[in-house]
């Protein structure tokens, strides 16, 4: 069992008091965030003009599903793949990533409802539009 960490400080008075730190951990509001911003970029892959043969049939509950699915899938499977692939990421200067989020999503795609990626061109052009939005929304949204 460990105890919480505290900080020595002084009150008003002049006196040594004890503060508890707050442990550092995921807060419930950024998963939250994190899953609506999936949601929206795979919803963006659909619609976007760019990634061809990328389709999404569903509700918003099924893209919902999919976006906490997708943030599951890149939380466990990919450091795993990247820990795999990175004598690749060395050789490449890190241009392997980008293939490899590729793969990802065209492998996700099999386990996301509704979601269909048709090959792995399209699930690179797909990652890039997924990266550029999530990037976007966490610059414009989060603190």
């Amino acid at each position: 069992m460990s105890l919480p960490k505290t900080r020595r400080g002084y009150d008003t008075d002049g006196a040594v008091v004890q503060r508890f730190v707050p442990r550092s951990g995921v807060r419930p509001v950024s998963i939250l965030f994190a899953v609506l911003a999936n949601a929206i970029a795979l919803y963006v892959t659909t619609i976007f003009p760019g990634p061809p043969g990328i389709t999404f049939r569903g509700n918003l509950g099924t893209l919902l599903m999919a976006g906490a699915i997708l943030g599951l899938f890149n939380a466990i499977v990919k450091p795993l793949a990247v820990l795999i692939s990175l004598p690749f990421l060395v050789l490449t200067l890190g241009l392997f990533y980008f293939i490899l989020n590729g793969i990802l999503l065209w492998l996700c795609s099999f386990i996301l409802p509704g979601y269909a990626v048709s090959g792995i061109i399209p699930g690179i052009v797909g990652a890039l539009v997924i990266t550029v939005v999530n990037w976007a929304l966490g610059a414009l949204f989060r603190r």
